[in-house]
């Protein structure tokens, strides 16, 4: 039990490293005064890390630890904090992984300072694959909050991980249309993997793990939301990913430290445009002027996934088809199809076709004196957030599947 979440599915332990070596990174990663950087530029000093824990004093300096570092390891205080932490993680079902451990994503590897340690929760295996963040403000306009709900629930049907940091608002709706589309997503906390931030989303940990996705997160258990957390936080949510989709965001947010850092990484960009007189359609605006990617469809970040990423993709999903899995990319239509829908939108959604574009007006006008032009337009407004319809251009609609 994790925070209260009662789910038993437990991902891989990682491989690749011995058990003393994975405790001596645990070890390192726990001393005060190290960090990211120092941790894994002293380990790759060393031919075996499990070497750390039997370093004389003045061996441990020459690795480049501060004296009061090197001093905690050799006097053993790191090695009960590791052996402590291991002991935490055992009775609450949890891992971790190293940055040696051959599960330990290899696109994080390539950051400047990528973690030495990831505490998860879940499939460590998603970890490989081709993701995208999708990020944004807390408090998403409906339409924002429509708009990262449909693209995660397009992009997961067709084998993408959707990555986020399960806050509120984007975030929060960006994991729910992946988990929609029964497809991947990964969590990535700035807090203890035992402490659930914000606590209403506990529901949410516990329907991602239950998806088979993963919760992460680089901060020790018992660790809490402090705010200098999160742009840790945020560059391993780029670092993992392919690329990010940024959806509404203010001018001065922590999404624009994702995706700062998304290019310091040589990570893609992709932004949802947004109303100009709305505050947080500031950011995502601003990085379309600066070349990032302007994003409506789930076809505007395929068509700009790297090649070999789509490539993993079409395989992973051919491979699921041709083993009788229930493909990705016709998930939209049993999604959808199990999910009653209102009758106004019913009515609307029966008259449009996927094949063929029908124009506002003959709309308008086939369903003159069953519906008001009002319930109508509130009808489109409707699907298209649900990721049922969508408008083309010269106010044509089109059903999604």
């Amino acid at each position: 039990m994790i925070g209260g979440l009662q789910v038993e599915a437990v991902g891989r332990r990682g491989a690749g490293a011995s058990e003393t070596a994975r405790l001596a990174w645990m070890a390192l990663t726990l001393t005060p005064g190290m960090g990211a950087t120092r941790t894994v530029r002293a380990m790759g000093k060393l031919d075996d890390a499990a070497a750390l824990l039997s370093l004389g004093l003045t061996e441990l300096e020459g690795l480049g630890m501060p004296a009061a570092s090197a001093r905690f390891v050799f006097e053993g205080k790191a090695r009960a904090a590791a052996e402590a932490e291991l002991q935490r993680l055992n009775e609450q079902g949890a891992g971790f992984l190293t940055h040696d451990c051959a599960e330990y994503p290899d696109r994080l590897r390539e950051i400047y300072d990528p973690p030495p340690v990831l505490w998860f929760r879940g499939e460590t295996a998603l970890l490989e694959l081709p993701g995208i963040a999708v990020v944004g403000t807390r408090h998403p306009s409906p339409y924002g909050a429509g708009m990262a709900a449909m693209l995660s629930r397009d992009l997961a049907n067709r084998g993408v991980v959707i990555l986020s940091g399960m806050a509120r608002g984007v975030d929060t709706e960006a994991h729910k249309g992946a988990i929609e589309a029964k497809g991947k997503t990964v969590a990535v906390w700035g807090t203890g993997i035992d402490v659930i931030y914000p606590k209403e989303n506990k529901k949410l940990a516990e329907q991602i793990l239950m998806s088979g996705g993963c919760i992460l997160t680089e901060f020790p258990t018992g660790t809490f939301p402090a705010p200098q957390n999160f742009p840790l936080r945020n560059r391993v949510l780029s670092g993992m990913s392919v690329g990010v989709l940024v959806i509404e965001a203010a001018e001065n947010s922590g999404t624009r430290i994702t995706a700062r850092c998304a290019m310091e990484q040589n990570r893609d960009v992709y932004a949802v445009p947004g109303n100009v007189t709305n505050k947080n359609a500031w950011g995502p605006n601003t990085l379309i002027k600066q070349g990032a990617k302007l994003t409506a469809t789930w076809e505007d970040v395929w068509e700009d996934l790297p090649n070999q990423a789509r490539i993993d993709l079409e395989d992973r999903l051919a491979m699921l088809a041709a083993g009788g899995a229930e493909s990705k990319g016709g998930g939209a239509a049993s999604l959808f199809a199990d999910q009653e829908m209102p009758p106004t939108e019913r009515l609307v959604y029966d008259h449009l076709r996927a094949d063929e574009a029908v124009q506002l007006d003959e709309l308008m006008e086939v369903l003159d004196g069953q519906l008001p032009s009002a319930e109508i337009f509130t009808a489109l407004f409707e699907l298209e957030l649900a990721g049922r319809v969508r408008q083309m251009p010269g106010k044509n609609y089109v059903r999604t599947f």
